[in-house]
């Protein structure tokens, strides 16, 4: 997310535009607390879970450019790799890491330690675990994301709604340039 003074002000862009977009992945607020939520996304992709796998590490040509510190998702990467880096350049060798891959195995399953946007900030921590499954000849993606911490002034469980519009878009996006060549719609 870009940042500003007040990092409540892009989350709540983030559901307005969510309001207003066709689903294409179904959301859902599983659980929420002033402590932290829990997020389940799922969709289908008309596309193998080995091509759903690679073009999730391509961060880069999916996610929203208003939803990055530097205004360009061009700038974000993402290494297949233990412990790699979900991470986005910024001006002047300036960097931003978005969070870690903890786990994953090929076709199968990505788990992110990523506190996204301004969460990072807040200090939560999260877990994004994103799951592929055939279906058919296409795939059932399941993501879930998991945000936990102490936030005094409003808690967690607030903006619960705000950030799984933000996630849904993005996948969203992962599965428009999955089935498509574009993210956007």
């Amino acid at each position: 997310m870009r940042q500003s003074t007040n990092p409540f002000i892009a989350l709540i862009c983030g559901v307005v535009f969510y309001m207003a977009t066709p689903a294409l992945c179904v959301a859902d607020v599983a659980s929420s607390a002033p402590s932290g939520f829990v997020l389940k996304i799922e969709t289908n992709l008309a596309a193998p879970p080995a091509k759903v796998y690679a073009r999730f590490f391509e961060v880069g040509r999916w996610w929203s450019d208003a939803h990055t510190y530097s205004g360009s998702a061009a700038n974000m990467s993402l290494k297949k790799e233990p412990g790699g880096c979900f991470c986005e350049k910024l001006p002047h060798g300036a960097f931003v890491r978005h969070g870690a891959v903890e786990y994953a195995v090929p076709d199968k399953v990505v788990r992110i330690s990523a506190a996204l946007g301004p969460l990072q900030e807040m200090g939560a921590h999260g877990m994004l675990a994103v799951h592929f499954a055939a279906a058919g000849a296409g795939t059932k993606m399941t993501v879930s994301y998991i945000v936990s911490g102490y936030e005094p002034a409003q808690g967690y469980g607030a903006l619960a709604p705000i950030v799984d519009g933000v996630l849904k878009e993005q996948f969203d996006r992962l599965k428009r340039l999955t089935e498509t060549g574009k993210p956007a719609g």
